[in-house]
């Protein structure tokens, strides 16, 4: 595998080696030891979703309180999606900035983002399936969001298809609702540098 940070710092750009013959192909989709060499600390496993979204289908950008928050690693088994990272830890020198990896079925990339940071992707094809593994499990009362169409956060998504049909942004009725980044700074909902730093030097320490 080849890891590659972006440009939201504790995010991640994972590219597997993909063997393939006559039958198929396969590939390790995640190891441990090299995960943790790359990116400096192990990876929690505490539950892994999956989603099937339409084309256009914007998730996001979802972001869950700290601690502990909940570190993903997002893979595109079937179809396409443009995957977003968006640094939400206030104090951070790249507060606010996002960065993006188109997630398919052909290279079969994944994305890792650590603790603090808020995640989103748009479906570039109907039924593409997105599985992520996450190091907390589900819990509703400290998840938030961010409107993925926030003028100021600014993040530009696809108007095509991976086939090239026209595509506009379908969001939920729950990420419509969501606040812009700066109504919800001023709300007290994002995550500090201070406390996702705090955090990670615990979880560093534990055996």
């Amino acid at each position: 595998m080849e890891y590659r940070e972006l440009t939201v710092p504790g995010a991640f750009e994972i590219t597997p080696k993909q063997f393939g013959d006559p039958r198929g192909l396969f590939l390790e989709a995640f190891k441990a030891g090299p995960f943790a060499d790359a990116v400096g600390h192990a990876f929690d496993l505490q539950q892994a979703n999956c989603s099937v979204s339409a084309a256009g289908v914007v998730r996001g950008v979802h972001f869950a309180d700290v601690p502990p928050s909940q570190a993903k690693y997002v893979m595109c088994v079937s179809g396409a999606v443009l995957d977003v990272v968006v640094d939400l830890r206030v104090g951070s020198p790249t507060f606010g900035t996002w960065d993006t990896v188109l997630l398919d079925d052909v290279d079969r990339r994944a994305v890792y983002l650590s603790e603090g940071l808020g995640h989103a992707f748009m479906s570039l094809e109907d039924a593409s399936t997105v599985l992520y593994l996450c190091s907390t499990g589900y819990s509703p009362g400290r998840e938030h969001g961010i409107h993925p169409l926030d003028e100021d956060l600014a993040i530009t998504w696809p108007t095509t298809a991976r086939d090239g049909t026209p595509i506009t942004p379908l969001l939920s009725e729950k990420d419509e609702k969501a606040p812009t980044l700066a109504e919800a700074r001023t709300q007290g909902l994002l995550p500090t540098m201070e406390a996702v730093g705090a955090f990670l030097a615990a979880q560093a320490t534990k055996p």
